[in-house]
């Protein structure tokens, strides 16, 4: 009888070791030849290959101890090199109720776009980088080149810099008003492979829009045989907004990535004058999320509200970093990170606001808020300021981590509400911010229902009985 030899065990990695090997300079080149790039773009990504090489993947020392990539397994994922065309996705694509366009990215496939007709007279734009090579090489490059949308300092972001294989372009004219979101879906999971992918998006002078990001599956969950593991994918993409004066733009993003998936966000702004930018991110699927947001107040009289919640459980980590930069005068930025965890979830959560010389009159606070509902569970919280301009409205920061309250237990108890059935409401409640400001109803409900299932599925009771003992 012959014997199948033992699966060999991956090799033990540190903390800080990169859990992939694909990102090199053949795959750059043959990124480039799989569509004919022009050489502007194929120099674009050998340069940021080698920013890539030479970054390290925590640039900011204080933040170095929370680096843990050990949950990541994706040595045998293969990144996608071709994107499907887009005609037929166009006209098979029915727009769902209540949105002013939609484009649906499925693995390396485009699974649907579509933009409403009032959209379109207007000169609203929603492309992928294909479509956008063939029709306006040159704006594109404009955007492309030197990495200017993204972070120069982040390793991860120069390799989303360097090794996408599909993109969106969203453009809204100066003066245009859409009065629905546009839903950008980015849909992936597939064992063993890497989808890695940008999106740009400009708001004109004067311009007034909102977006629905979903970070979702993008099939069924896929089971191996018994003592088999079934292989991680990667997700690994930006959100690169650029708002010209006055412009207002409101961005919701659902992460409901399968357990299997990694995930490395960056989301980057430039915000001009008299313009605001809304941010409502949350964090619920995947195994390792490690996510940075940079907001640059440029712009006199800008402001920025970010809302960032996370609900993890089993054994996911959450490792989220932004960075806010007051640049032009009487500039606003309001930011807040909650993070609620059950069973042996570990959640990191780093702000930094960095007030320059030039902005005076700065309003600015940063909160960060962990509740630990399992004695199990690790929440750490770091909110900084790095202040160069004494003339302030506000600079301000605070943090907490902790167990539920038991004050505001005993006040549900007290009412008749079962303890289970109270810490639930305290727990949906303490995420609640993000979900009011989604701008799309049929989004908002669905974010409801999916922190309802995480909490009842439940690992829920028996954490929160676990912290309140």
């Amino acid at each position: 009888m012959t014997v199948a030899s033992p699966r060999p065990r991956p090799a033990r990695r540190v903390a800080t070791d990169l859990p992939f090997s694909f990102a090199d300079r053949g795959l750059a080149k043959a990124l480039a030849a799989e569509r004919s790039e022009p050489d502007w773009l194929r120099a674009e990504r050998i340069a940021a290959l080698e920013a890539f090489e030479a970054l390290p993947l925590e640039p900011n020392q204080l933040y170095t101890t929370y680096l843990d990539l050990r949950n990541a397994e994706l040595m045998t994922a293969r990144p996608y090199l071709k994107t499907a065309s887009v005609p037929n996705a166009i006209a098979s694509t029915k727009l769902p109720d209540g949105v002013a366009g939609l484009i649906d990215l499925r693995e390396d496939g485009v699974a649907g776009l579509v933009l409403e007709p009032a959209a379109v007279a207007a000169g609203v734009i929603l492309e992928t980088f294909g479509q956008a090579l063939a029709r306006d090489p040159d704006g594109l490059r404009t955007q492309l080149e030197g990495g200017a949308g993204l972070p120069d300092d982040d390793k991860l972001a120069a390799l989303v810099r360097g090794f996408w294989s599909q993109g969106v372009r969203l453009q809204i004219p100066a003066g245009v008003r859409l009065e629905r979101p546009i839903v950008i879906r980015w849909a992936a999971g597939m064992p063993d492979r890497a989808l890695i992918g940008r999106t740009i998006i400009t708001v004109g002078d004067g311009a007034d829009a909102s977006i629905v990001e979903e970070l979702t599956a993008s099939g069924p969950a896929i089971a191996c045989a018994a003592g088999e593991t079934v292989p991680q994918a990667l997700l690994a993409g930006t959100l690169e907004v650029t708002l010209g004066r006055d412009a207002k733009l409101a961005v919701a993003s659902l992460q409901e990535l399968p357990a299997g998936t990694i995930a490395f966000q960056h989301r980057h702004a430039v915000i001009g004058e008299g313009a605001s930018l809304h941010w409502a991110l949350a964090q619920l699927g995947s195994r390792l999320v490690r996510s940075r947001v940079d907001n640059r107040l440029e712009g006199d009289r800008s402001s920025v509200e970010q809302v960032e919640i996370v609900f993890g459980g089993e054994d996911q980590l959450f490792d989220l970093t932004s960075y806010t930069r007051h640049i032009g005068r009487d500039t606003t930025g309001n930011l807040l990170s909650k993070g609620a965890l059950l069973d042996r979830a570990r959640s990191f959560m780093k702000g930094m606001i960095v007030i320059d010389r030039s902005a005076v009159g700065t309003d600015s606070f940063l909160g960060e808020f962990g509740m630990n509902l399992s004695k199990a569970t690790r929440s750490v919280a770091i909110p900084s300021l790095e202040i160069d301009q004494p003339d302030c409205r506000r600079a301000a920061h605070a943090s907490s981590v902790g167990p539920i309250d038991e004050s505001q237990l005993f006040y549900l108890e007290s009412r008749g509400i079962p303890p289970d059935e109270a810490r639930k409401f305290i727990v949906l409640g303490f995420l609640e911010p993000v979900v009011a400001r989604v701008p799309l109803a049929s989004a908002q409900d669905r974010l409801r229902v999916l922190l309802e299932a995480k909490w009842d599925a439940g690992i829920g009771a028996g954490a929160g009985n676990d912290a309140a003992a």
